[in-house]
């Protein structure tokens, strides 16, 4: 098949988008990847070089988070190849709805959380025809790639993510709904709901505050309701991200942050505290987390999903220290290939990393275990067939 996949301005999604491209190669596919922030028109990525691919039959079309697939000229140009659009969300469908609500004809949403899938079909179900659950992917590192020994990384614990202040995220409503209207007090609400029950979702949140308000909403207003809580769904995670690092720091733990924001953390200036980078590639990431005993993760409000640093870390030889979720804990078993923590239970978290360092032996069989099921399962490799799979049932009328 001839396939399109996309760069853009999201150097990660640009990371996701090779491997997938790799991967079609692998199997005998065409992919092009179309450079959409390129304006060099001698590069292989460029405009010119796109208008040559897409003068020929086109198969499918594989995008992140919408970005390729939105505008007029991409709809127009997939419906007249009559290719196969499929749409990749890396984070939840509130923020895309114009995106679900006008989208090629052929349209395949895949989502990295259940909860995602049930949104967009109660949400969406008028517009949207297929949307499935597909896992997040983790990088397998090359073909004879040495692993650091345990006792020789620098890192003991390390994470790698942005921070920002929960309440400047809240302050952008502002933009959106005038100080003291009833559309920013609900917000508000939703937010405290979400801070003082670490089991909702942002969804399930916005419903559970409707109704204690009660307020009777028609589905298109909480469909909008929902589309304006996007900077609640970015102030919640910082808020457990800020939560846990904390909590991590007041412990003593030897804690590294790679990723933009942390100098304005409370934590920040601890001597034990110590900030590697604002940003680096997403491959150099990689190599960092090669390089630490534990990997900290903090969900990202995704209570039926997965994410890619979990499956990372163990790709890296390294073991993830996480809060779970209904996906995970099907999926893995605690204490035997996973590390798991509770967000109402955080103080017990130093004492858990402070055990899992003093026994290497148990972590090193963790992150073997975890190896193995992620190196089977979820990959790039895996995750391309899945996609293939998708497109190949609706070429044929499966």
């Amino acid at each position: 098949m001839r396939i399109v996949l996309f760069h853009s301005e999201i150097e990660s999604f640009n990371y996701f988008t090779d491997q997938l491209a790799g991967e079609l190669v692998k199997r005998g596919h065409e992919p092009f990847v179309f450079d959409q922030a390129g304006l060099d028109p001698k590069r292989p990525e460029s405009y010119a070089a796109f208008l040559d691919f897409i003068s020929r039959k086109v198969d499918a079309v594989i995008c992140f988070d919408g970005l390729g697939i939105r505008e007029d000229m991409y709809i127009e140009a997939w419906d007249g190849h009559d290719a196969v659009a499929v749409d990749v969300l890396m984070d939840p469908p509130l923020r895309f709805h114009p995106t679900l609500e006008r989208h090629p004809r052929n349209y395949q949403l895949l989502c990295c959380d259940r909860d995602h899938v049930a949104y967009v079909k109660k949400y969406f179900g008028d517009t949207i025809a297929q949307v499935d659950f597909m896992p997040h992917a983790g990088v397998l590192p090359g073909e004879g790639a040495s692993v650091i020994p345990w006792e020789k990384r620098t890192y003991d614990v390390l994470f790698c993510g942005t921070y920002y202040r929960p309440e400047s995220r809240l302050a952008r409503l502002g933009q959106i709904f005038p100080e003291g209207s009833d559309m920013m007090r609900i917000c508000r609400l939703v937010y405290q709901t979400l801070t003082a029950d670490s089991r909702l979702s942002v969804d399930q949140a916005v419903e559970l505050t409707v109704k204690k308000a009660g307020l009777s909403l028609s589905r298109e207003g909480m469909k909008t309701l929902m589309r304006c809580s996007e900077e609640v769904d970015w102030a919640i995670r910082m808020y457990r991200r800020g939560q846990v690092v904390q909590t991590l720091a007041d412990g003593g733990v030897e804690l590294y942050l790679l990723g933009r924001g942390w100098e304005d953390h409370p934590a920040a200036g601890l001597p034990h505290v110590h900030r590697i980078d604002d940003r680096v590639p997403y491959g150099e990431t990689l190599a960092h987390m090669a390089n630490a005993r534990i990997n900290l993760n903090v969900m990202p409000g995704f209570k039926a999903g997965t994410h890619d640093r979990i499956f990372n870390t163990f790709l890296q030889h390294s073991l993830p220290l996480t809060d779970s979720s209904a996906w995970i804990d099907e999926h893995f078993t605690d204490g035997v290939d996973i590390a798991l923590y509770g967000l109402d239970d955080l103080e017990r978290l130093p004492s858990m990393v402070e055990g899992l360092l003093a026994d290497a032996p148990r972590a090193e069989a963790m992150i073997q275990k975890g190896y193995e099921k992620t190196a089977g399962n979820y990959t790039w490799s895996n995750c391309a067939d899945r996609i293939l799979e998708g497109v190949k049932r609706h070429r044929t009328g499966g």
